[in-house]
């Protein structure tokens, strides 16, 4: 190959990954309805002081509950479940079903509640979300839950608060 349609090549390829990334960038700035979320602005000791220990692992550190640990397991009233960090709302109970995982695990999220990302922190690319207005981690995401989606959201339990009807 000449080594100018190398380069030229090379250049189109990324000029092509700056102009899609940038696209990207501006699509989810665009769409963040919470980016001037006075929950963005606090600190870690600021966390700290307004969270148990368990839930600041688990939202600000992104760790992970023991599987079986959460009260919200066995919870079947009719409700909505909320971001403990925020009280955004995620999650309808009507929403909520038994995955076998351990995790309390719903097949979608109120719409717009959630921001994902990829997680590789064990090694593979798992699909992590978040909380839209704090940016609290809260689990994973699976391609293995039930109808109508397929969709398993695995939470931490300690990550949320439950309000009943």
């Amino acid at each position: 190959m000449p080594v100018s349609r190398g380069l030229s090549t090379r250049r189109g390829l990324l000029l092509g990954v700056a102009a899609a990334t940038l696209t990207a960038r501006s699509a989810a700035a665009a769409q963040d309805a919470y980016a001037g979320s006075s929950f963005r602005k606090l600190t870690a000791a600021d966390w700290r002081s307004r969270l148990p220990p368990a839930a600041f692992a688990v939202l600000r550190q992104a760790d992970t509950e023991r599987p079986g640990s959460s009260t919200l397991l066995n919870e079947k009233r009719n409700g909505t479940y909320h971001c403990l960090g925020c009280d955004l709302p995620l999650f309808r109970s009507a929403w909520k079903y038994e995955s076998g995982t351990g995790w309390p695990s719903f097949y979608t999220a109120i719409p717009g509640a959630l921001g994902l990302k990829t997680d590789w922190k064990i090694g593979v690319p798992r699909t992590e979300y978040h909380c839209a207005q704090c940016l609290g981690h809260h689990g994973h995401r699976f391609d293995d839950g039930p109808r109508p989606t397929g969709l398993r959201y695995c939470s931490n339990g300690v990550a949320l608060r439950f309000r009943p009807a």
